[in-house]
């Protein structure tokens, strides 16, 4: 039976245009990454940049890697992690730790620097890391905001389970199941890790304008009236509709990430998101010249 999420049999189910299987590669220092999108096949999803899923790796004593010193100007980075211990540190003084299930929403806006690196522990005994980290375009009108920080432990995000136990979800951003979530968002996206149960069906209502898309990265599920599947590393791409229909025949976990188009212009380079390359040069410059700051240790 569907979960409460479910909306009217009058409301109309979004169809799947596209599956796309992630590609792999290496980010900050050689961090394995499987990659969602930016692609050939997708090079954006307005209002979101990119999604890598982190790992999952296991890293022997000593090896453990992460992103160094970097800066971000224009946009927002929501870190997720899932297993392992990662700390962040950035040049506006700002110090936090990420354990299983925390999120990190970091608005860049005007500019920052910042580091990924893996907790000391993990570093001196080794172990696993798997976590998402998802960027989020910010309109014209906030790309210059003050830089700003929201670190939720994982006590904190809200759950909800339907009523028969086989659909639970973290709502990290939005809301399901009756439940809200309380990050502070620039713009008004949904961000939902869904863990479902073998013979699960959910029916997750999104708002009709949205751009809609989920991401496998355990198991297999479903999609859509149609019912097409998709499998672990792999993106479901929506087209017009009310609701998302999840149908799983084993277990699965998967991210359901919605958000309304900018239709504003995009012009990237590295860690900088702008609506003009005039913008971008001017960000090059700004962090050359140290206005982004400098992480300073102690």
């Amino acid at each position: 039976m569907p979960t409460p999420e479910a909306t009217s049999s009058q409301s109309q189910a979004r169809p799947v245009l596209n599956i796309i299987t992630a590609t792999q590669l290496k980010e900050g220092a050689g961090f394995p990454v499987r990659r969602p999108f930016p692609t050939a096949e997708l090079p954006l999803l307005d209002p979101f940049l990119l999604l890598d899923e982190m790992g999952p790796v296991t890293w022997a004593p000593g090896e453990a890697l992460g992103a160094p010193d970097h800066p971000h100007r224009g946009f927002e980075t929501v870190t997720y992690l899932l297993e392992g211990h990662m700390q962040h540190r950035d040049s506006a003084g700002h110090r936090g730790d990420l354990r299983p299930a925390d999120v990190q929403w970091m608005t860049a806006g005007a500019g920052v620097v910042h580091s990924e690196m893996p907790g000391d522990d993990l570093l001196r005994d080794g172990g696993p890391i798997h976590g998402f980290q998802l960027w989020v375009n910010l309109p014209a009108a906030n790309k210059m905001m003050p830089p700003r920080y929201q670190d939720i432990p994982a006590s904190r995000i809200p759950q909800a389970q339907s009523d028969d136990g086989s659909v639970s979800v973290r709502v990290i951003a939005g809301q399901a199941l009756a439940v809200q979530a309380l990050i502070d968002t620039v713009i008004p996206i949904t961000f939902l890790h869904f863990s479902l149960q073998a013979g699960a069906r959910h029916e997750q209502a999104v708002p009709a304008g949205y751009n809609v898309f989920a991401y496998v990265f355990a198991g297999k599920a479903r999609f859509g009236e149609k019912a097409r599947q998709a499998v672990a590393g792999q993106s479901v791409i929506f087209g017009k509709g009310e609701n998302v229909i999840i149908d799983v025949d084993e277990s699965a976990e998967l991210l359901l990430l919605a958000g309304p188009p900018l239709n504003e212009p995009v012009v990237r380079h590295g860690p900088f998101v702008m609506n003009s390359e005039t913008e971008i040069v001017q960000a090059i410059q700004d962090h050359r010249d140290g206005k982004m700051g400098e992480i300073r240790e102690g």
